[in-house]
């Protein structure tokens, strides 16, 4: 699953509420857990991320630390720990134990486990359904190397007499999940040991799979057909030659090698416990120092790649999100608050009086403004940028969202179909009732029908005289019983009488997406309001009636307003909320006008945090 490159579409914190399920869900997958393993893989005080992907895989990790969890699907049923998870608290999961180490390279090379391959205790294969997370150990050590779900039941296991696929694996040991904390925690001592690579005749235990389930399947089903075929007998690998065996399931020598140095690097490994791992993580905390010099040569990265004159004069937080933080090494995290400045105002201002920059403070906005540069200080002459290309701070897709969702991609008309009440109108004209029409042409056809019929009175040409059918379809069911139907209208309330008695719809068009949906356009709402603690927070609603991605705007309005920002599926509703810390109404509302090109009047904004005197 984690053997190709895929891209995030998003990275936000996890709210309170968030956390809480995050845990409860844990707990019922894994009831091997306790509360007290749980808060070691996701401490109670340490800030918990989920980044989600294009193929809708949720990764879930502690913020500056490594990541812990990961949901298949997206929707919580499909949910594994990690192996830096399994390394904290082994016993999270079941486990099935190798035969021997020379299986683990197929593991860790991106292979499927298969039954053969298993270590069966002498109580015999021990009680397991369809579908259930199961970890892989080798022999000697306790910490797993990889994790998978099970492709059948004990019972079925049995009956195949324990041939074909046991688990079908989602993580391993070195794969790019793994890869993606950045090596940062490696345990000492004794993954592999010499002695597990002596029998190669295990090799064909495992058989290669591709990154997705679906070719997994593939090759599961080749296997099979390869047992069916005439002339060809099945033999167990433990009685198969050991040259043959490997000349059948080995990978290629490119993938073998790249394997071998893998098994080689996690000849050291072990498993430490949740004291060690505390203390692990603690050493590699970067000092204030350190942050201080970080913080410095990222704004000089960004000053000489990024930061064009012509840009200024630029807001600080626009200054640290857009262009300081891509700066930072990938796979550091750039926290304002653990340097001596705690506030990028602070910092901005210090730097500001070395003379290489010039800063000014906004009392309305309360945030330090980059006025100019001094492309002649001495530190700025001596720094050398890096010659690499800027990593994208948090959202790499916000300037594709950017592009794709700008004012003039945005199309939204409102449109009309022909109802029970003007079908007849619509017939006598042989126009179509199925069609969707507009305003300006729905008038047309009522105004053919008033020429058709010759309806127009002499004496006055700007009042239409009502037949029964016209009288019908403008007004029946609509005047009150016992009040008298009128027996004219006049021209110019004709038009809009008449589109009134058809059924609303509306049409909105961003790039090449286009929705039609029943009813009149609904509005975006944004309200802000105070919760506890006096904190402003500001909410939006309505944004997917113009095409907008919930979870797009809220990585792009994190990155905008440098806050946090947390989207949450309406309660009983079809919909999403973005919630976003701060009071950013009115940015907000204009955000969406420019960027996204809402007109308007369909922007509704309410701030409840205003005193109103009477």
């Amino acid at each position: 699953m984690f053997k190709k490159a895929v891209e995030a579409k998003s990275h936000q914190r996890l709210s309170g509420a968030d956390r809480k399920k995050l845990k409860r869900t844990i707990k019922e997958k894994f009831p091997r857990a306790s509360d007290s393993d749980i808060d070691v893989l996701l401490p109670p005080k340490a800030e918990i991320t989920v980044a989600k992907f294009q193929n809708r895989v949720l990764v879930y990790g502690v913020e500056g630390g490594f990541p812990m969890f990961f949901d298949v699907d997206g929707r919580g049923s499909d949910i594994f720990p990690t192996v830096y998870a399994l390394w904290m608290v082994p016993e999270l999961l079941p486990a099935f134990m190798l035969k021997g180490g020379g299986v683990s390279r197929y593991v860790i090379g991106g292979a499927d486990l298969m039954f053969p391959g298993i270590d069966v205790p002498p109580e015999g294969l021990p009680s397991f359904v369809a579908g259930e997370p199961w970890a892989v150990k080798v022999p000697g050590n306790p910490a797993p190397i990889a994790v998978g779900s099970t492709t059948m039941s004990s019972v079925e296991a049995l009956k195949a007499g324990l041939r074909g696929k046991a688990l079908r694996i989602t993580h391993y040991y070195g794969d790019l999940l793994w890869e993606s904390a950045d090596n940062r925690y490696v345990p000492n001592a004794g993954f592999f040991e010499d002695a597990v690579f002596e029998d190669p005749s295990i090799s064909s235990s495992f058989q290669t799979s591709d990154s997705t389930e679906g070719d997994c399947e593939t090759s599961n089903g080749q296997q099979n057909s390869t047992e069916n075929n005439e002339g060809v007998e099945f033999q167990d690998v433990n009685d198969a030659p050991a040259d043959s065996v490997h000349a059948l399931t080995t990978p290629n020598d490119d993938a073998n090698d790249a394997t071998n140095e893998l098994t080689v690097g996690a000849g050291d490994l072990k498993l430490h416990d949740a004291e060690s791992v505390d203390e692990s993580n603690e050493q590699l905390s970067l000092s204030s120092s350190d942050i201080d010099s970080l913080l410095d040569k990222c704004l000089l990265q960004a000053l000489h790649t990024t930061v064009k004159d012509k840009d200024l004069p630029m807001p600080g937080s626009t200054l640290w999100s857009n262009h300081v933080l891509p700066c930072r090494p990938s796979g550091v995290t750039l926290d304002i608050k653990k340097s001596s400045h705690k506030k990028v105002s602070k910092w901005l201002q210090a730097k500001s009086a070395s003379g290489m920059i010039s800063v000014k403070e906004d009392k309305y906005k309360k945030e330090a403004v980059l006025l100019s540069v001094n492309r002649n200080h001495d530190v700025y002459s001596s720094f050398k940028p890096e010659k690499r290309p800027v990593q994208k701070s948090d959202q790499p897709s916000v300037n594709a969202a950017n592009a794709s969702h700008s004012f003039k991609t945005l199309e939204v008309a409102e449109i009309y179909k022909p109802s029970v009440h003007v079908n007849p109108i619509f017939s006598a004209v042989e126009a179509d009732t199925g069609k969707l029409y507009s305003a300006s042409d729905a008038s047309d056809i009522v105004f053919k029908y008033v020429e058709k019929e010759n309806l127009v009175k002499p004496t006055n040409k700007s009042i239409v005289v009502l037949d029964v059918v016209l009288c019908d379809a403008l007004f029946k069911g609509a005047i009150k019983k016992g009040t008298t139907y009128p027996t004219e209208i006049h021209k110019k309330d004709l038009g809009s009488t008449f589109i009134s008695r058809m059924q609303a719809h509306h049409v909105v068009t961003r790039g090449g997406e286009q929705v039609v949906r029943k009813g009149a356009i609904k509005t975006i709402q944004i309200v802000t309001e105070r919760r506890q603690g006096n904190k402003k927070v500001t909410k939006l609603t309505g944004m997917e009636t113009f095409l907008i991605d919930a979870e797009a705007l809220a990585a792009e309005l994190q990155k905008k307003f440098a806050c946090s920002t947390t989207v949450a599926e309406l309660p009983g509703k079809k919909g999403n909320e973005v919630l976003v810390q701060g009071g950013v109404i009115d940015d907000l509302a204009k955000h969406l006008i420019e960027q996204y090109g809402v007109p308007k009047r369909f922007i509704e904004v309410l701030d409840k945090t205003k005193k109103w005197t009477g």
